[in-house]
């Protein structure tokens, strides 16, 4: 796709998602094999919104039949099948007796058994589930009808196995966490069932259903692939997509509270530079400070880079989205393991499709704008606790009576927590892709790092969203205060404002005394993270564009 068709229109206007998330959609099932997935769909299985169920085109299970009919018919003219009838990566030079081919799947399954970190959340691994399963369901994989049910009976019956998230390199797919997927199938690993972890068998049992025997290929088809870094990539997407919304409401609640200049969001101003996201951000600032009704202008000519510049710095993160999305869904939606299995043209293909590197540069750069993000908020908390750079709010936007403002100290701490997670979140910038290292004599030789890249951008992402609910935070008391002050009027603002503050308000007081606020900031990253605010509907125009 060339940038032409990524600037249009018609391609941005898919873009923005749902406005709460998946769960605004229908409670029609997911339907694998008969047409694109979507990140919404994947995020939407994840939280166990939406049920999944296989197509009935004929044409789809003809794919799935004869990839399994012609692996068969290899079998019995002895035919040489990378990782049916040969060992793995570099021993594919191992021919293995045919007698043994069927118990080579299962060997796979085990020795990759060396899982190591925390585990999954349930979540993310429906999310696996589910991106494992749509690749499959390409038809392009050699997989039985058998192996396909199994997978949608556990995302069904919300059998989720626990997987260790550290030990893929990403580029023979994710082998080691894939492992525990296949594992759960056959009868062997644990599962979360019932909010309980207990072993897979006997979960099995309990549900009256068989173990999987895995065919000759299978055991590669799950776990060969890039299903461990594209899940999490579509979790991080949304949640990145969110943030440039709450981003641009906290950089408008930013200008109200240090009395900021809404000209710098002007529409002329922004139309001679015409970067699409970047205009869309400076249009809710705008909207959000009300620019027509009530211009607003600081004694300052320039407010200082933070707020004059924010929707050039939003902007990147909202402007790349498109790639971000086209990216992912492209490897949502394609059979990446090895080798390709094409039943109905009866070709065997071996190849590299099992590499990460798109989801690599995705999460590698995903995890740099959102970290900006919160290099963004830190800089404008930093700007609210100053009084030399506040425009007249109390120090550190203590609250205090006069007479108690000696020994209350306000959000200090909390600004000194931002600098920590937006450092944090800043170190873990280093591109992961990069680290490419040589492993499984030298078959292995150059990988993708995808999963780290992944894994990464969502530590990012969980810290730039700390840094947010400590800003939403800290600047509703601004705002709150210059209320007090009658330097700001409530019906002033435009009624979406309005509702946010007074329910921040209701929730989080005021500080007037100094109390502690860790409770309120855990409640704010869970509101972020369940997208609770339904920020800037799509029908939001430009006005003058």
């Amino acid at each position: 796709m060339n940038s032409a068709v990524f600037d249009s229109p018609e391609f941005l206007a898919t873009q923005t998602g749902p406005q709460t998330g998946p769960a605004a959609q229908s409670d029609a099932a997911i339907c694998f094999g008969q047409q694109r997935l979507s990140v919404y769909d994947v995020t939407a299985i994840a939280r166990g919104e939406k049920p999944v169920q296989l197509t009935d085109q004929a044409d789809f299970w003809q794919r799935i039949d004869a990839g399994v009919a012609f692996l068969d018919k290899l079998l019995v003219e002895d035919g040489v099948i990378y990782g049916v009838t040969t060992g793995y990566g570099d021993s594919v030079t191992v021919r293995v007796p045919l007698a043994q081919v069927y118990e080579l799947p299962i060997h796979l399954t085990r020795f990759h058994g060396c899982g190591l970190g925390a585990e999954l959340s349930k979540a993310q691994s429906r999310a696996v589930l589910a991106t494992r399963l749509c690749s499959l369901s390409q038809g392009y994989s050699g997989v039985s009808r058998d192996l396909l049910a199994m997978l949608l009976t556990f995302l069904n019956k919300d059998i989720v196995p626990c997987i260790p998230e550290e030990g893929s390199v990403g580029a023979s797919g994710d082998l080691t966490p894939l492992s525990y997927v296949a594992g759960a199938m056959i009868g062997e690993r644990d599962v979360m069932f019932g909010g309980e972890r207990r072993p897979a068998a006997e979960v099995l049992a309990e549900l009256g259903l068989t173990p999987l025997t895995l065919r000759p290929k299978e055991g590669l088809a799950v776990m060969n692939g890039t299903a461990v870094m594209t899940a999490l990539a579509c979790l991080a997407y949304e949640r990145a997509e969110y943030l440039t919304r709450l981003s641009s409401r906290i950089t408008a609640l930013m200008s109200l509270a240090l009395k900021g200049n809404s000209h710098h969001f002007d529409e002329i101003l922004f139309s001679v530079k015409p970067h699409q996201g970047q205009n869309e951000v400076a249009s809710w600032i705008r909207h959000d400070l009300n620019h027509y009704e009530h211009p607003r202008n600081a004694d300052r000519l320039q407010d200082r880079y933070s707020i004059r510049c924010a929707p050039h710095i939003i902007g990147v993160l909202r402007d790349a989205l498109p790639w971000f999305r086209h990216t992912i869904e492209n490897e949502l939606n394609s059979a990446n393991d090895n080798p390709i299995v094409d039943g109905i043209g009866e070709h065997v293909l071996h190849g590299g499709h099992f590499y990460g590197g798109h989801i690599a540069m995705v999460m590698d750069s995903m995890k740099t704008a959102v970290a900006n993000l919160a290099d963004l908020h830190d800089r404008q908390m930093a700007l609210l606790m100053d009084t030399k750079y506040n425009n007249g709010l109390p120090s550190n936007l203590s609250a205090a009576a006069p007479e108690r403002r000696f020994i209350n100290h306000g959000f200090k701490a909390v600004q000194i927590g931002c600098s920590a997670w937006t450092a944090e979140a800043l170190k873990l910038t280093m591109p992961a892709s990069v680290f490419s290292r040589s492993t499984e004599c030298h078959n292995q030789d150059k990988v993708s790092m995808g999963t780290i890249a992944a894994r990464d951008c969502l530590r990012v992402l969980q810290l730039t969203e700390q840094v947010m609910a400590a800003s939403l935070l800290a600047v509703q008391q601004g705002v709150q205060i210059r209320m007090q002050q009658q330097e700001l009027q409530h019906d002033s603002l435009i009624p979406e404002l309005q509702q946010m503050l007074d329910q921040l308000q209701q929730e989080h007081p005021l500080v007037t005394e100094d109390r502690p606020l860790e409770g309120s900031l855990r409640v704010l990253i869970e509101a972020i993270q369940n997208q609770h605010w339904a920020l800037y509907p799509s029908s939001l125009k430009m006005r003058g564009c």
